[in-house]
């Protein structure tokens, strides 16, 4: 099995990190409501169009602040929700994100996203 990349999963934790938020506070019917939807879709396609690529870092260390204000608000709410409730829910995860943490990317040239 391929081991997935830093970006991908990046986009897997903040997923499960925004579905613990929704489930928890939201109640959706299905997986999440339109609200967090939203949040989800705008957090994919920031993590997608990243101007570091593959060598980026994890959002909460950046110094490019990709997303707008709003969303950013939004996004810390969930994180500072379900970010604590990581390790119990799924450790793994967690210690992988500590890990890519660690990384820092590479100074000089970035791409434009």
């Amino acid at each position: 099995m391929a081991q997935a990349t830093r970006a991908e999963r990046e986009k897997k934790t903040v997923k499960v990190m925004i579905m613990l938020y929704c489930k928890d506070n939201h109640k959706p019917i299905g997986d999440l409501c339109a609200e967090c939807q939203e949040l989800l879709t705008y957090s994919q396609k920031r993590a997608e169009h990243c101007r570091f690529g593959e060598d980026k870092p994890v959002c909460g260390d950046c110094t490019v602040h990709c997303y707008k204000k709003d969303m950013r608000e939004r996004i810390r709410t969930v994180m500072r929700y379900a970010g604590p409730r990581m390790i119990l829910h799924h450790p793994l995860m967690t210690i992988q994100h500590v890990i890519d943490k660690r990384h820092k990317p590479q100074i000089g040239e970035d791409r434009i996203g």
